[in-house]
Protein backbone atom coordinates (compact mmCIF):
# COMPACT_ATOMS: atom_id res chain seq x y z
CA UNK A 1 0.00 0.00 0.00
CA UNK A 2 1.28 3.48 -0.80
CA UNK A 3 2.25 5.36 2.36
CA UNK A 4 0.78 8.64 1.06
CA UNK A 5 -2.71 7.15 0.57
CA UNK A 6 -5.39 8.40 2.99
CA UNK A 7 -6.25 6.22 5.97
CA UNK A 8 -9.80 5.27 6.91
CA UNK A 9 -9.97 7.93 9.61
CA UNK A 10 -8.52 10.64 7.36
CA UNK A 11 -11.18 10.70 4.63
CA UNK A 12 -12.39 14.21 3.82
CA UNK A 13 -16.02 13.94 2.75
CA UNK A 14 -15.66 17.12 0.66
CA UNK A 15 -12.69 15.84 -1.34
CA UNK A 16 -13.37 13.31 -4.14
CA UNK A 17 -11.44 10.11 -3.60
CA UNK A 18 -9.43 8.85 -6.55
CA UNK A 19 -9.84 5.27 -7.74
CA UNK A 20 -6.26 4.54 -6.67
CA UNK A 21 -6.82 5.84 -3.15
CA UNK A 22 -10.13 4.00 -2.90
CA UNK A 23 -8.42 0.73 -3.77
CA UNK A 24 -5.82 1.50 -1.10
CA UNK A 25 -8.61 1.92 1.46
CA UNK A 26 -10.17 -1.37 0.41
CA UNK A 27 -6.81 -3.04 0.80
CA UNK A 28 -6.42 -1.54 4.28
CA UNK A 29 -9.83 -2.87 5.33
CA UNK A 30 -8.87 -6.34 4.15
CA UNK A 31 -5.49 -6.32 5.87
CA UNK A 32 -7.05 -5.24 9.15
CA UNK A 33 -9.85 -7.77 9.27
CA UNK A 34 -9.14 -10.68 6.94
CA UNK A 35 -7.43 -10.40 3.59
CA UNK A 36 -7.27 -8.35 0.41
CA UNK A 37 -6.13 -10.19 -2.68
CA UNK A 38 -5.76 -9.21 -6.35
CA UNK A 39 -7.40 -11.87 -8.51
CA UNK A 40 -5.65 -11.38 -11.83
CA UNK A 41 -5.65 -7.88 -13.29
CA UNK A 42 -9.41 -7.40 -13.57
CA UNK A 43 -10.67 -8.43 -10.13
CA UNK A 44 -9.84 -8.39 -6.46
CA UNK A 45 -11.22 -10.04 -3.36
CA UNK A 46 -11.96 -8.52 0.05
CA UNK A 47 -12.55 -10.80 3.04
CA UNK A 48 -13.61 -9.79 6.55
CA UNK A 49 -13.51 -12.58 9.13
CA UNK A 50 -15.99 -11.94 11.94
CA UNK A 51 -18.43 -14.82 12.51
CA UNK A 52 -19.72 -18.19 11.20
CA UNK A 53 -22.20 -16.34 8.96
CA UNK A 54 -20.75 -15.37 5.58
CA UNK A 55 -22.11 -12.99 2.94
CA UNK A 56 -20.54 -13.55 -0.49
CA UNK A 57 -21.27 -10.69 -2.89
CA UNK A 58 -20.14 -9.92 -6.41
CA UNK A 59 -19.83 -6.21 -7.13
CA UNK A 60 -18.13 -3.73 -9.47
CA UNK A 61 -15.92 -0.74 -8.76
CA UNK A 62 -18.32 1.47 -10.69
CA UNK A 63 -21.37 0.21 -8.82
CA UNK A 64 -19.81 0.56 -5.38
CA UNK A 65 -18.60 4.13 -5.97
CA UNK A 66 -21.59 5.34 -7.99
CA UNK A 67 -23.02 7.59 -5.27
CA UNK A 68 -20.13 7.80 -2.84
CA UNK A 69 -16.51 7.62 -4.09
CA UNK A 70 -15.42 6.45 -0.63
CA UNK A 71 -18.11 3.78 -0.21
CA UNK A 72 -17.30 0.28 0.94
CA UNK A 73 -18.85 -2.71 -0.90
CA UNK A 74 -22.47 -3.47 -0.08
CA UNK A 75 -21.79 -6.95 1.27
CA UNK A 76 -19.02 -5.68 3.53
CA UNK A 77 -21.23 -2.88 4.90
CA UNK A 78 -24.20 -5.15 5.62
CA UNK A 79 -22.04 -7.86 7.19
CA UNK A 80 -20.06 -5.43 9.34
CA UNK A 81 -23.25 -3.87 10.68
CA UNK A 82 -24.31 -7.31 11.94
CA UNK A 83 -20.95 -8.68 12.98
CA UNK A 84 -20.90 -11.23 10.15
CA UNK A 85 -18.12 -12.28 7.81
CA UNK A 86 -18.05 -11.12 4.20
CA UNK A 87 -16.29 -12.10 1.01
CA UNK A 88 -16.60 -9.59 -1.84
CA UNK A 89 -15.39 -10.26 -5.38
CA UNK A 90 -14.99 -6.93 -7.16
CA UNK A 91 -14.66 -6.47 -10.94
CA UNK A 92 -12.92 -3.46 -12.41
CA UNK A 93 -15.05 -3.66 -15.59
CA UNK A 94 -17.76 -5.74 -17.27
CA UNK A 95 -16.01 -9.08 -17.15
CA UNK A 96 -18.84 -11.36 -15.95
CA UNK A 97 -16.07 -12.71 -13.67
CA UNK A 98 -15.03 -15.10 -16.44
CA UNK A 99 -11.25 -14.75 -16.02
CA UNK A 100 -9.30 -17.96 -15.36
CA UNK A 101 -7.84 -16.29 -12.28
CA UNK A 102 -11.33 -16.09 -10.77
CA UNK A 103 -11.82 -19.80 -11.49
CA UNK A 104 -8.52 -20.53 -9.77
CA UNK A 105 -9.44 -18.37 -6.79
CA UNK A 106 -12.62 -20.37 -6.14
CA UNK A 107 -10.81 -23.64 -6.85
CA UNK A 108 -8.39 -22.74 -4.08
CA UNK A 109 -11.20 -21.90 -1.66
CA UNK A 110 -12.70 -25.33 -2.32
CA UNK A 111 -9.34 -27.05 -1.82
CA UNK A 112 -8.91 -25.20 1.48
CA UNK A 113 -12.46 -26.10 2.61
CA UNK A 114 -12.98 -22.36 3.09
CA UNK A 115 -16.79 -22.40 2.97
CA UNK A 116 -17.01 -25.36 5.35
CA UNK A 117 -15.85 -23.07 8.16
CA UNK A 118 -19.18 -21.20 8.07
CA UNK A 119 -22.56 -22.24 9.42
CA UNK A 120 -24.54 -20.17 6.89
CA UNK A 121 -23.41 -18.83 3.50
CA UNK A 122 -25.32 -16.41 1.27
CA UNK A 123 -24.36 -15.59 -2.34
CA UNK A 124 -25.71 -12.37 -3.85
CA UNK A 125 -25.38 -10.43 -7.09
CA UNK A 126 -27.37 -8.39 -9.62
CA UNK A 127 -27.18 -8.47 -13.41
CA UNK A 128 -23.67 -9.45 -14.43
CA UNK A 129 -22.84 -9.97 -10.76
CA UNK A 130 -25.98 -12.10 -10.40
CA UNK A 131 -24.63 -14.36 -13.10
CA UNK A 132 -21.38 -14.72 -11.13
CA UNK A 133 -23.16 -15.32 -7.81
CA UNK A 134 -25.06 -18.20 -9.38
CA UNK A 135 -22.07 -19.59 -11.28
CA UNK A 136 -19.71 -19.71 -8.29
CA UNK A 137 -22.30 -20.76 -5.72
CA UNK A 138 -21.47 -24.34 -6.75
CA UNK A 139 -18.36 -24.02 -4.56
CA UNK A 140 -20.50 -23.69 -1.41
CA UNK A 141 -23.13 -26.47 -1.45
CA UNK A 142 -26.25 -25.59 0.50
CA UNK A 143 -25.71 -21.83 0.27
CA UNK A 144 -28.68 -19.50 -0.05
CA UNK A 145 -28.49 -17.67 -3.39
CA UNK A 146 -30.16 -14.29 -4.07
CA UNK A 147 -30.10 -13.14 -7.70
CA UNK A 148 -31.47 -9.88 -9.11
CA UNK A 149 -32.12 -9.88 -12.87
CA UNK A 150 -29.21 -12.27 -13.51
CA UNK A 151 -27.99 -13.41 -16.89
CA UNK A 152 -27.86 -17.19 -17.28
CA UNK A 153 -25.09 -17.03 -19.89
CA UNK A 154 -23.97 -14.89 -22.81
CA UNK A 155 -23.14 -17.92 -24.96
CA UNK A 156 -24.69 -17.19 -28.39
CA UNK A 157 -25.94 -20.76 -28.78
CA UNK A 158 -28.05 -20.41 -25.62
CA UNK A 159 -28.71 -16.68 -25.35
CA UNK A 160 -28.23 -15.33 -28.83
CA UNK A 161 -31.66 -13.71 -28.47
CA UNK A 162 -30.22 -11.15 -26.02
CA UNK A 163 -28.59 -8.31 -28.01
CA UNK A 164 -27.65 -6.18 -24.98
CA UNK A 165 -24.20 -7.65 -24.44
CA UNK A 166 -23.10 -8.49 -27.97
CA UNK A 167 -19.68 -6.95 -27.38
CA UNK A 168 -19.01 -9.38 -24.52
CA UNK A 169 -19.93 -12.62 -26.27
CA UNK A 170 -16.25 -13.20 -26.91
CA UNK A 171 -16.00 -14.17 -23.23
CA UNK A 172 -16.02 -17.93 -22.76
CA UNK A 173 -19.15 -19.29 -21.10
CA UNK A 174 -18.62 -22.93 -22.08
CA UNK A 175 -15.76 -23.90 -19.78
CA UNK A 176 -15.78 -24.32 -15.99
CA UNK A 177 -18.37 -22.41 -13.95
CA UNK A 178 -19.91 -21.51 -17.29
CA UNK A 179 -23.69 -22.01 -17.45
CA UNK A 180 -25.09 -20.41 -14.31
CA UNK A 181 -28.38 -22.40 -14.08
CA UNK A 182 -26.40 -25.64 -13.93
CA UNK A 183 -24.13 -24.27 -11.20
CA UNK A 184 -26.96 -23.78 -8.67
CA UNK A 185 -27.85 -27.50 -8.58
CA UNK A 186 -26.12 -27.99 -5.22
CA UNK A 187 -27.40 -24.80 -3.64
CA UNK A 188 -29.96 -24.40 -0.92
CA UNK A 189 -32.88 -22.06 -1.61
CA UNK A 190 -32.39 -19.87 -4.68
CA UNK A 191 -34.37 -16.68 -5.32
CA UNK A 192 -34.51 -14.82 -8.63
CA UNK A 193 -35.92 -11.28 -8.62
CA UNK A 194 -36.88 -9.88 -12.03
CA UNK A 195 -39.46 -7.81 -13.89
CA UNK A 196 -41.60 -10.03 -16.15
CA UNK A 197 -42.35 -6.99 -18.33
CA UNK A 198 -38.64 -6.82 -19.24
CA UNK A 199 -38.72 -9.65 -21.75
CA UNK A 200 -34.97 -10.30 -21.90
CA UNK A 201 -34.60 -10.38 -18.12
CA UNK A 202 -37.65 -12.65 -17.92
CA UNK A 203 -36.16 -15.04 -20.49
CA UNK A 204 -32.94 -15.31 -18.49
CA UNK A 205 -34.98 -15.85 -15.30
CA UNK A 206 -36.89 -18.67 -17.00
CA UNK A 207 -33.61 -20.51 -17.62
CA UNK A 208 -33.11 -20.75 -13.86
CA UNK A 209 -36.39 -22.66 -13.34
CA UNK A 210 -35.74 -25.50 -10.88
CA UNK A 211 -37.85 -27.03 -8.08
CA UNK A 212 -35.72 -25.26 -5.45
CA UNK A 213 -35.77 -21.89 -7.24
CA UNK A 214 -38.31 -19.25 -6.24
CA UNK A 215 -38.85 -16.64 -8.91
CA UNK A 216 -40.06 -13.27 -7.64
CA UNK A 217 -41.65 -11.30 -10.52
CA UNK A 218 -41.76 -7.57 -9.77
CA UNK A 219 -44.00 -6.05 -12.41
CA UNK A 220 -43.14 -2.49 -13.30
CA UNK A 221 -39.69 -2.46 -11.69
CA UNK A 222 -38.11 -1.74 -15.06
CA UNK A 223 -34.75 -2.48 -16.61
CA UNK A 224 -32.77 -1.29 -13.58
CA UNK A 225 -34.46 -3.37 -10.93
CA UNK A 226 -31.27 -3.47 -8.84
CA UNK A 227 -31.23 0.32 -8.78
CA UNK A 228 -34.86 0.40 -7.68
CA UNK A 229 -34.22 -2.09 -4.87
CA UNK A 230 -31.30 0.04 -3.72
CA UNK A 231 -33.42 3.21 -3.87
CA UNK A 232 -36.07 1.56 -1.72
CA UNK A 233 -33.35 0.25 0.65
CA UNK A 234 -34.64 -3.28 0.13
CA UNK A 235 -31.34 -4.95 -0.78
CA UNK A 236 -29.68 -4.71 2.67
CA UNK A 237 -32.87 -6.05 4.26
CA UNK A 238 -32.88 -8.98 1.82
CA UNK A 239 -29.30 -9.84 2.73
CA UNK A 240 -29.97 -9.57 6.45
CA UNK A 241 -33.00 -11.87 6.24
CA UNK A 242 -31.11 -14.39 4.09
CA UNK A 243 -28.15 -14.43 6.47
CA UNK A 244 -30.57 -15.10 9.35
CA UNK A 245 -32.29 -17.90 7.43
CA UNK A 246 -35.55 -15.93 7.29
CA UNK A 247 -35.72 -14.87 3.64
CA UNK A 248 -38.85 -16.21 1.93
CA UNK A 249 -41.15 -15.12 -0.87
CA UNK A 250 -43.57 -13.74 1.72
CA UNK A 251 -40.78 -11.75 3.36
CA UNK A 252 -39.79 -10.29 0.01
CA UNK A 253 -43.32 -9.26 -0.87
CA UNK A 254 -43.55 -7.41 2.44
CA UNK A 255 -40.38 -5.52 1.56
CA UNK A 256 -41.62 -4.89 -1.98
CA UNK A 257 -44.56 -2.91 -0.60
CA UNK A 258 -42.10 -0.04 -0.17
CA UNK A 259 -42.70 0.75 -3.85
CA UNK A 260 -46.01 2.30 -2.81
CA UNK A 261 -44.06 5.33 -1.57
CA UNK A 262 -41.62 5.48 -4.49
CA UNK A 263 -42.60 8.39 -6.70
CA UNK A 264 -40.57 7.32 -9.78
CA UNK A 265 -42.30 3.93 -9.69
CA UNK A 266 -45.73 5.52 -9.23
CA UNK A 267 -45.15 8.04 -12.04
CA UNK A 268 -44.15 5.25 -14.38
CA UNK A 269 -47.22 3.25 -13.33
CA UNK A 270 -49.52 6.21 -14.09
CA UNK A 271 -47.86 6.69 -17.49
CA UNK A 272 -48.20 3.01 -18.41
CA UNK A 273 -51.84 2.91 -17.35
CA UNK A 274 -52.56 6.04 -19.35
CA UNK A 275 -50.78 4.71 -22.42
CA UNK A 276 -52.99 1.60 -22.27
CA UNK A 277 -56.17 3.63 -21.92
CA UNK A 278 -56.75 2.71 -18.28
CA UNK A 279 -57.58 6.30 -17.33
CA UNK A 280 -59.76 5.31 -14.38
CA UNK A 281 -57.01 3.23 -12.77
CA UNK A 282 -54.37 5.88 -13.49
CA UNK A 283 -56.54 8.49 -11.77
CA UNK A 284 -57.04 6.23 -8.76
CA UNK A 285 -53.25 5.79 -8.45
CA UNK A 286 -52.79 9.57 -8.56
CA UNK A 287 -55.45 10.15 -5.93
CA UNK A 288 -54.01 7.47 -3.66
CA UNK A 289 -50.50 8.93 -4.00
CA UNK A 290 -51.75 12.43 -3.16
CA UNK A 291 -53.43 11.11 -0.01
CA UNK A 292 -50.17 9.59 1.24
CA UNK A 293 -47.31 11.62 -0.24
CA UNK A 294 -46.19 15.17 -0.80
CA UNK A 295 -46.40 14.84 -4.57
CA UNK A 296 -47.62 17.95 -6.49
CA UNK A 297 -46.96 16.31 -9.86
CA UNK A 298 -49.68 13.79 -9.15
CA UNK A 299 -52.14 16.64 -8.53
CA UNK A 300 -51.50 17.95 -12.06
CA UNK A 301 -51.81 14.46 -13.51
CA UNK A 302 -55.01 13.85 -11.59
CA UNK A 303 -56.54 17.09 -12.88
CA UNK A 304 -55.73 16.09 -16.47
CA UNK A 305 -57.11 12.58 -15.97
CA UNK A 306 -60.28 13.93 -14.32
CA UNK A 307 -60.86 16.13 -17.36
CA UNK A 308 -60.30 13.22 -19.74
CA UNK A 309 -62.73 11.06 -17.76
CA UNK A 310 -65.28 13.90 -17.74
CA UNK A 311 -64.99 14.16 -21.53
CA UNK A 312 -65.91 10.47 -21.66
CA UNK A 313 -68.87 11.03 -19.31
CA UNK A 314 -67.19 9.30 -16.38
CA UNK A 315 -65.92 10.39 -12.98
CA UNK A 316 -64.12 8.90 -10.03
CA UNK A 317 -66.30 7.89 -7.08
CA UNK A 318 -66.38 10.26 -4.13
CA UNK A 319 -63.61 9.35 -1.73
CA UNK A 320 -65.08 7.98 1.47
CA UNK A 321 -63.86 9.44 4.73
CA UNK A 322 -62.84 6.96 7.36
CA UNK A 323 -64.80 7.27 10.62
CA UNK A 324 -62.94 9.02 13.40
Amino acid sequence: MQTDSPQLDQIDADTPLSAEDWCALIEEVGERNGFFEPVGTNHFALFNDDSPTLLVTFETVEGIRAEDPAAMPLGQRVATSRGWSSLTLIARSRTWFRDPEVHAFFDRLVDEAFFEEFDRVVFFGAGMCGYAAAAYSVTAPGATVLLVAPQATLEPARAGWDPRFAGHRRLCFTDRYGYAPDMIEGAGPVFVVYDPRESLDAMHAALFARPFVTRLPCRGAGGDIAGMLDRLEITPAMLRLAAEGRFTAAAFWRLWRARRTDQPYLRDLVTRLGDHGALWRAALVCRNALARLNAPRFARSLAQLDQMLEDEGRALPVRRRRPA
